[in-house]
């Protein structure tokens, strides 16, 4: 069970409990929920987003998919889905595809989907494809507090 040093690093300076859920590799989110017996919805998915600007780390449940022109709409900027090599220099202790719903921790700004607001607790990708990383809502809310909130996602 491994855990992306910078990731680890700023969960431990916001004093968050967290538990690390080792599971089989797996090539996406969804398949990450049911490696892990966790229910889709509660696994934070992250979708890394350029645009003019800059990056920004769109994060929906795994059960969903960005709409992209809505999101569009909410920031007022044209986006485009961030390149492999984009995400590898953003996330540079990360695995390509196994990126933290935490971008404070990379100095990448978060909008986060409605959806996930309410959440008791949650999951997200801990650098690798195979971890987690649990956290109870409350945590993750602290983790996500600088976050825009708007509705921007779709059952998938």
């Amino acid at each position: 069970m491994t855990m992306a040093n910078r990731l680890q690093t700023y969960l431990d300076s916001e004093g968050v409990r967290y538990e690390i859920v080792a599971h089989p590799r797996t090539a996406s989110s969804s398949r990450t929920a049911e490696a892990a017996h966790v229910p889709g919805g509660r696994v934070a998915k992250s979708v890394v987003i350029h645009h003019e600007l800059g990056y920004v780390l769109a994060v929906v449940p795994s059960t969903h998919r960005v709409e992209l022109s809505t999101l569009q709409a909410v920031l007022d900027k044209r986006l485009g889905l961030a390149s492999e090599g984009e995400i590898s220099r953003l996330f540079d202790d990360c695995d390509v595809g196994a990126v933290p719903a935490v971008g404070a921790a990379y100095g990448v700004p978060v909008i986060l989907d409605d959806s996930l607001g309410g959440a008791t607790d949650l999951y997200f990708e801990g650098g690798d494809h195979k971890s987690l990383i649990h956290v109870s809502g409350d945590d993750f809310r602290i983790l996500t507090r600088d976050a825009q909130r708007a509705r921007f996602s779709h059952p998938a």
